[in-house]
């Protein structure tokens, strides 16, 4: 159900400047973490990428989610999250969205919700997190191009949203503005029982929710080490050489399902590899 107990977020957009994943937060991510399949409905939907469109239009966007939400109708709706963040400004679309949805939200974080994504799980009626999830909340992470007086600019234009954030996460929680403030200055990550212990979601999510067959970060399938990819080459995120190592290891593992658009997967670990050979020589 539409919950006015929180805030609506304003949403502008500024084009010199443009929101990204925080460093280190792609590192943590592990894309094969996904909900059960038994537990999926029609109602169900899934933030399991970055928020915003990417390179291949792939993503979630507020077109998506709305689409989604328009087909559900004004039903209960099932939220599972597992995103490492991404385009902000998205994210407090898609965060309005489900605010404004006449039936009940549920909001699984299945294994992250940062950045944006932290922004879009405060939304639910309901929020559950597995014991292992983690949400990230942070000031608002942007790449910007410009002289000493652009960037003086483009800090005090950032300011109000970080403000929105903490609104944001202050009624979902209680807690004080500036400690909340606090939090967002230093990045915080939230576990699963500290995340219930302050607030910031209602109960644990049973195991049995999760695809037992995920693989840990270690170990990613060819889809996720690709994802990853996608993600580093996008955001110029330097990886050291082990990282690089295990990435392509992960690609030669077997064949994407992601593939762009006639491309064999032959091609796709061919475009990896010379991507982390250039990536390795930075």
């Amino acid at each position: 159900m539409s919950n006015p107990t929180l805030p609506k977020a304003s949403v502008p957009t500024r084009p010199p400047v443009r929101t990204d994943i925080a460093e280190g937060v792609v590192q943590r991510w592990n894309p094969d973490l996904m909900a059960s399949a038994s537990t999926d409905t029609e109602n169900t939907i899934s933030v399991l990428d970055p928020i915003g469109a990417d390179w291949y239009g792939d993503g979630v966007t507020a077109k998506r989610i709305g689409a989604a939400l328009r087909h559900i109708g004004d039903g209960d709706v099932t939220v599972n999250i597992n995103s490492p963040g991404g385009d902000y400004f998205e994210g407090l679309a898609i965060y309005n969205q489900l605010r404004e949805h006449k039936g009940n939200v549920t909001v699984k974080v299945l294994g992250m919700a940062a950045s944006a994504a932290s922004i879009i799980a405060m939304a639910g009626n309901e929020i559950q997190m597995a014991r292992a999830s983690f949400l990230m909340i942070h000031n608002t992470w942007v790449l910007a191009a410009g002289d000493r007086h652009a960037f003086r600019d483009v800090a005090d234009w950032l300011e109000p949203f970080d403000q929105a954030a903490v609104s944001i996460y202050a009624a979902r929680t209680g807690m004080s503005e500036s400690k909340l403030g606090a939090m967002l200055d230093k990045e915080t990550w939230i576990g699963g029982d500290a995340a219930i212990d302050q607030g910031f979601a209602d109960t644990l999510l049973s195991s049995d929710e999760i695809d037992s067959a995920a693989q840990n970060a270690a170990n990613l399938s060819p889809k996720a080490a690709q994802k990853k990819l996608d993600l580093v080459l996008a955001s110029g995120n330097r990886m050291t050489k082990s990282e690089r190592r295990e990435l392509y290891a992960a690609l030669k593992g077997g064949k994407s399902s992601a593939a762009p658009s006639g491309m064999s997967s032959a091609a796709v670990l061919e475009l990896a590899q010379n991507a982390l050979d250039k990536i390795a020589k930075i």
